[in-house]
């Protein structure tokens, strides 16, 4: 199978690096700082995780903040250094992003009709406009540990909600490995193995531990 193609018989509703947008809402320090669902760690390694993701597999991304300058604060590291033309980026009044129409704007200019989310918090920012895209048809999907409420009781209800409605929840890595599902896929294989290796938790300490003694073991057989 090249890198270009897909085998018959998989399913539409799995996602594919060009069947989708990915909006990436308000993960800014002072929405973080309020943040009880998770430990913030594990965020900002998810919301690290997922940014690199999606810029590896030329998914169109949008970061979207609100009242950065005077309210909310700089975007995580882990995104601005994957995502750093600000000048793409759209700043917000409104706690709903779909009620800025140049959010609206810039999904249409996709032509997609998949919309994965990912923001702090869930119960705002996330559960708002996922349910906004899901009456306009759109198939909308969540990434949950990329996510943050700001309590654990505030983040399961606005996944329940939002899944009642029907959005899809998904973590940062399956994302990740649904859109490579085959490792002949050569031409981001190794890329995201190194994603893996820094933002994958245990399994990215497998894959190092594995990499590093097949290497060895390459050098030893000469």
């Amino acid at each position: 199978m090249t890198d270009a193609t897909e085998p018959a018989g998989v399913s539409p509703r799995l996602l594919a690096p060009d069947d989708h947008a990915l909006m990436l809402v308000d993960h800014e320090s002072q929405m973080g700082f309020a943040v009880g669902s998770h430990p913030m760690e594990l965020v900002l390694n998810a919301a690290a995780g997922l940014a690199g993701a999606a810029r590896l597999f030329q998914v169109p991304t949008l970061v979207t903040t609100v009242m950065e300058q005077h309210f909310s604060g700089p975007v995580f590291r882990g995104i601005r250094e994957v995502f750093p033309d600000r000048d793409s980026w759209i700043d917000r009044t409104t706690m709903n992003p779909w009620e800025d129409a140049r959010v609206r704007a810039w999904l249409e200019s996709t032509g997609v009709r998949k919309l994965v989310l990912a923001g702090l918090w869930t119960e705002v920012c996330v559960a708002l406009p996922a349910l906004c895209a899901l009456d306009e048809k759109y198939e909308v999907y969540a990434v949950t540990d990329a996510c943050g409420g700001v309590s654990p009781e505030a983040h399961e209800r606005a996944v329940q909600r939002m899944t009642q409605a029907g959005v899809q929840p998904l973590t940062w890595l399956a994302y990740t490995l649904e859109l490579q599902r085959d490792w002949a896929r050569s031409g981001t294989a190794a890329a995201v193995g190194d994603l893996v290796r820094a933002h994958g938790g245990a399994y990215g300490l497998g894959v190092e531990y594995l990499w590093t003694m097949l290497d060895q073991d390459r050098r030893e057989r000469g």
